[in-house]
């Protein structure tokens, strides 16, 4: 356990050098399913979204905890490329990570929409996604992110869905899947915007749903609720 702690130590300081935010997941998927009997329980997220003026960069990485340290690692990072105004722009990313999962290159295009108080908002993208090292490596992907502050911004509605298609086994029937879905809406409740707490207390606690289908090696629809915090910069 106190290489769990210090993992987890470890990711916090490099969140504070960067990041906008960093999350703390307790996960309750190995508890649900028998076939997930070996999922890890902790995950942390660092995520950051910064705008400029040719456009804005977003990443996560994600990490998984075992007793023994850290077991899984995941990363996403896209580039929106707008220098002309208005809502669409052109779309890069990169996704890749450990224990199996391929390098992934995406192109596109995005449409974003936010209203004028920037307390909601989504964005669409469909993209081309090579996969390397996959059989079929030429693919598709469609993203929509959303946001939703409400409440004078007490609570939060946030999360992605992605759907795309790739040729992959699982290892729960041993069937083959051309297409995978997932989606990990979030609801927080943001502690700093409630009366007597100080404004730069920037903890929220909330939780995020992992709703998927025949993502990674798993079969089928699954549903992994976490508990969840959260510290914003």
């Amino acid at each position: 356990m106190k290489k769990l702690f210090l993992s987890i130590i470890v990711c916090m300081i490099t969140a504070i050098a960067g990041a906008q935010n960093i999350q703390l997941h307790y996960d309750f998927g190995s508890s649900i399913y028998d076939s997930q009997s070996a999922r890890a329980k902790v995950t942390t997220t660092v995520e950051m979204f910064k705008p400029d003026r040719w456009g804005s960069t977003y990443f996560f990485v994600d990490m998984d905890y075992a007793k023994e340290g850290v077991v899984g690692a995941y990363w996403e990072i896209a580039r929106e490329l707008n220098f002309w105004g208005g809502p669409f722009s052109a779309h890069v990313e990169y996704n890749g990570g450990v224990n199996g999962i391929n390098n992934a290159y995406l192109l596109g295009a995005t449409y974003t929409w936010n209203n004028s108080d920037f307390t909601k908002g989504f964005t669409f993208t469909p993209a081309y996604k090579y996969i390397q090292k996959n059989v079929k490596p030429n693919n598709f992907q469609l993203t929509i992110t959303w946001y939703l502050h409400f409440c004078k911004g007490k609570y939060s509605f946030t999360g992605f869905a992605d759907f795309w298609k790739e040729k992959h086994q699982d290892f729960e029937k041993n069937e083959m899947h051309n297409y995978t879905f997932i989606t990990e809406p979030q609801f927080w409740v943001n502690l700093n915007k409630f009366d007597r707490v100080a404004d730069d207390f920037n903890l929220s606690v909330g939780t995020e749903w992992e709703i998927s289908s025949n993502f990674g090696v798993m079969n089928g629809w699954k549903w992994m609720p976490t508990l969840a915090m959260k510290w914003s910069f």
